[in-house]
């Protein structure tokens, strides 16, 4: 198997290559490069730069690399911004997704892993979200995701490839430092970048119905993230009919209030206190996964805990910002 892996230099993408190729999977790697660096990459998997809505590359790629498997990660991400820039999310999250599939299909590529989101279900009160869960998303990241499940199981019902569809809780922490999150859209990096510039770290809306009014998530360890990415391609390996839609998640609600709380005792910044602002358009009050299926399909379950999470995104925040982190 070679797995073209999209978005493979980010964040998220770069754990899923190391996993993969430390599965013994072969991979390369398509990514434009504007939030990921070559610099993730293990020694030895190539890099193709460029932009998955130009579908010349993409054709040149599956065929030069003879791929047999897509692992989908590339997208944009953030809910808040999705909102102001609903017909960038559209194009990058929907017409992206929709080029790669095209040529996938036009390529005989027989086994696609698409990166979900938790997001697709919006405002729910079940306490535990399993895949059967009516999905209502709040914003247009998440309707984009939701979207691009319905068009991955299409496509794949239509050409005969075998599909996974999993969706992503909120991710967080780091395989090894240098695979820390540079990013400051998620919670975790966004309290470091405050504490340690001495500002208080920021709690959007306290008036949720919830225990302590703050949202409650389910935190998923990013190196897990990884895992159930093998899991998954190892099934679509031996299962050419598979089409799943899975929950990767711990089935722990923690509120934001309470992650806070465990970043500033990780990192020693306990002062200042948190500052609540406003809520923010498209966060839902509570969504928390059950895990339940993909441990049935996949045989697999999550090994990290959330202060496990923090500590590694810690030493990962330490090692790229030692000025700030210094004694």
């Amino acid at each position: 198997m070679t797995w073209l892996i999209t978005g493979g230099a980010g964040y998220i993408g770069s754990h899923v290559v190391r996993a993969l190729t430390g599965s013994g999977e072969r991979a390369v790697v398509l990514d434009d490069l504007s939030s990921g660096s070559a610099d993730r990459l293990p020694a030895g998997v190539p890099l193709e730069r460029g932009s998955i809505l130009d579908r010349e590359l993409l054709d040149r790629v599956l065929r030069e690399h003879a791929v047999t498997g897509i692992v989908h990660i590339a997208a944009k991400k953030q809910v808040g911004q999705s909102v102001e820039e609903p017909l960038l999310y559209y194009r990058e999250n929907v017409e992206g997704l929709r080029t790669v599939l095209e040529a996938a299909a036009a390529a005989g590529v027989g086994r696609f892993l698409f990166s979900s989101s938790a997001a697709v279900y919006g405002m729910t009160d079940a306490d535990l979200v399993t895949e059967e869960t009516p999905c209502a998303p709040m914003s247009p990241y998440g309707e984009t995701k939701l979207a691009g499940e319905w068009l991955v199981g299409a496509v794949g019902r239509a050409h005969g490839m075998a599909t996974v569809c999993l969706r992503y809780f909120n991710v967080a922490g780091a395989a090894a430092p240098e695979l820390g999150d540079a990013g400051v859209a998620n919670i975790v990096p966004m309290v470091f970048e405050r504490l340690t510039h001495g500002e208080s770290p920021l709690i959007f809306g306290d008036d949720y119905p919830t225990p302590d009014g703050t949202c409650v998530r389910d935190y998923i360890h990013v190196e897990d993230v990884a895992s159930a990415h093998v899991a998954a391609a190892r099934r679509l390996t031996a299962d050419p009919a598979a089409s799943l839609v899975l929950n990767i998640g711990r089935g722990e609600g923690v509120s934001v209030a309470e992650m806070v709380g465990v970043i500033r005792e990780v990192t020693g910044r306990t002062e200042p206190a948190p500052e609540v602002r406003p809520r923010r358009a498209g966060d839902p009050a509570r969504v928390v996964a059950s895990a339940e299926l993909i441990g049935k399909e996949l045989g697999w379950t999550a090994r990290h805990d959330v202060r496990s999470m923090v500590a590694s995104a810690w030493a990962g925040w330490c090692l790229r910002h030692p000025e700030q982190t210094a004694g």
